[in-house]
């Protein structure tokens, strides 16, 4: 048989076409074949400088350290939101908070977003995917994020080191952070080069074990580590930096744990040192891990990406925890090393946390899905560009808890601004270049009434930029007086559409439109009350006097438990006239 020259290269080429695109629509081997393989380390509480390579010299992470100097290392990288649920619901898909809307008082983050996780996309488009240890978002659907996965964290029933340690490897009871390394090994181990991977790991460590009056549990290998060493006290310790606060800081979480953690020099020793100790089991499996890379021909064409999931209070301000919007709460670990990359450099830009699906998707060489607020930190650490293009941040923490005052703010390379979200008559006003330690606040000072102003403006413009239409308040206020005999007022609402069913709501009635501003209900401020029915009565009465002018507003709870924005405001006269 006779076959021309240009049907022979037609035909070949129909057959590369055939070889490259499987019927599910999915990239074949050979086309993933030059993808890297990419591990996503995840630390608990880890804070910006319990890493050797940030000057620590108490610390003893050379795994870390050793990845820092090879790759490019972060140092201005912070989490948009300081606690672990709503940090760890941002890395997943690259949303802020007020987007996601998934905190501790929530229930099950919305499965649209995770639908549009990196993790879920990476397997969409061939990757295998494996997670092993804290996920710490209520959701139901690992097995469409992950191909493989074990999610765990420490057990509270347990008040004593049985929290970290009830996990074995074989007949052995080991502790949490060695677990978490041996899945990672098994992992590695079972790997071939025919499909790349993705691997997630949550180390639990170095968080508190907050049910056990010890605190820190830490493995025998790091007993040795600090032992003949006298930490330095915390700095900005004194009394006055505690009392500057808020007495609704003073007398919350903050507080309290401080007294768990540090309130005697013992407790502070033994605290900080355990604190550091737990991060150096963390970095010895971080060496095993790479040893096993290595081991199987993987090492290079793995990316490795190092994480906190929040910053940590040791001691500052008299303070424990995070929450607060604090540098210590916000600035963490960020490490990017791409073994392809020769002569990775440090950055000194603002990374986040919503960076990290941008930066795996762009690895995996996936289009990024436009509504994600991150960016993509491959371009710097490849040093094709130096600059993220990032004037200004806004960092929140929208956990409505009696303990743990909400707050929200910006910040750029040279200032810092943010206000407690139920009273935002207290703001604070940092000058970060010149005062890093935030010692200063300048939010009443008048020679910078200008700078407070425009970054309260931008706060608030950021927040409505990363707001979606879930998060829409309620609309059509309206208000009924009767005279009975006095004025009583009821207060009716619409609640906002889309999937919305109210199971609780918030009125603020104030005297005045500022304070209605500032979230302050000074003649009324109803809390949360649990109402399916959009209307409302003052429990009692309110005297109203004829003529004046009042302010009000409302926010609603979905029955998830996620509160919308709160409506504009809504004037009311005696008269009548609204």
């Amino acid at each position: 048989m006779k076959i021309e020259k240009n049907k022979i290269g037609l035909i070949i080429l129909v057959l590369s076409m055939v070889h490259s695109i499987n019927f599910w629509g999915q990239k074949s081997a050979d086309q993933n074949h030059d993808k890297p393989n990419i591990i996503f380390i995840l630390t608990d509480d880890q804070r910006f400088d319990a890493l050797g390579y940030a000057g620590n010299e108490l610390i003893s992470t050379p795994e870390m350290d050793k990845l820092a100097k090879e790759g490019t290392y972060f140092k201005n990288a912070m989490v948009t939101t300081p606690i672990c649920a709503a940090s760890r619901a941002s890395i997943l898909t690259g949303l802020y908070e007020r987007s996601h809307n998934y905190n501790f008082s929530t229930k099950k983050i919305r499965d649209v977003y995770m639908q549009n996780s990196y993790p879920k996309i990476l397997k969409d488009n061939g990757y295998y995917t494996a997670f092993y240890g804290k996920y710490g978002v209520r959701y139901d659907g690992l097995k469409k994020q992950f191909n493989e996965f074990e999610s765990y964290d420490r057990k509270d029933k347990y008040p004593d080191k049985r929290g970290y340690y009830y996990k074995t490897i074989g007949k052995d009871t080991v502790h949490l952070t060695r677990y978490t390394g041996q899945k990672a090994i098994d992992f590695i181990d079972s790997k071939n080069s025919s499909q790349p991977f993705c691997l997630s790991l949550s180390f639990s460590a170095p968080h508190a074990h907050d049910s056990a009056k010890d605190q820190y549990f830490w493995q025998d290998e790091s007993d040795k580590l600090l032992k003949n060493t006298i930490i330095p006290p915390a700095k900005l310790s004194d009394d006055l930096y505690f009392k500057s606060q808020p007495d609704f800081v003073k007398s919350g979480f903050n507080r309290l744990r401080w007294r768990w953690r540090y309130d005697t020099p013992e407790k502070y020793q033994y605290s900080v040192k355990g604190y550091y100790r737990m991060i150096s089991g963390i970095d010895r499996e971080i060496k095993k891990i790479r040893k096993e890379l290595k081991k199987k021909g993987l090492d290079k064409n793995t990316v490795i990406i190092l994480m906190g999931d929040n910053g940590y209070f040791l001691g500052e301000r008299q303070m424990a925890g995070k929450w607060l919007l604090y540098d210590n709460s916000l600035r963490v670990p960020l490490i990017v090393f791409d073994p392809r990359v020769k002569n990775q450099e440090d950055s000194k830009e603002m990374a986040l946390n919503i960076d990290i699906a941008p930066t795996i998707l762009d690895l995996a060489g996936i289009q990024i899905p436009q509504n994600w607020h991150g960016k993509s930190l491959m371009p710097v650490a490849t040093k094709e560009q130096t600059s993220l293009k990032r004037d200004t941040v806004l960092f929140e923490h929208l956990w409505e808890f009696e303990h743990i005052s909400p707050s929200e703010g910006v910040r750029t390379k040279e200032w810092k601004y943010f206000r407690y979200v139920n009273n935002m008559s207290f703001e604070e006003l940092y000058h970060i270049k010149n005062d890093p330690q935030e010692t200063k606040n300048l939010a009443k000072d008048p020679e910078f009434k200008s700078v407070l102003e425009k970054l309260r403006t931008k706060c608030n413009a950021l927040i409505n930029e990363k707001s979606d239409t879930y998060f829409n308040g309620p609309t059509a206020l309206k208000v009924n007086i009767t005279e009975a005999p006095q004025s009583i007022p009821e207060f009716q609402w619409q609640v906002p559409t889309k999937n919305f069913e109210q199971t609780s709501y918030q009125i603020l009635l104030a005297s005045s439109k500022k304070k209605l501003d500032q979230n302050i209900g000074d003649l009324w401020n109803s809390g949360q009350v649990i109402q399916k029915v959009a209307k409302a009565y003052k429990d009692g009465r309110i005297y109203l006097k004829d003529g004046q002018t009042y302010f009000w507003k409302v926010r609603v709870w979905d029955q998830e438990n996620r509160f919308s924005k709160y409506s504009e405001c809504q004037t009311i006269q005696l008269n009548g006239s609204k």
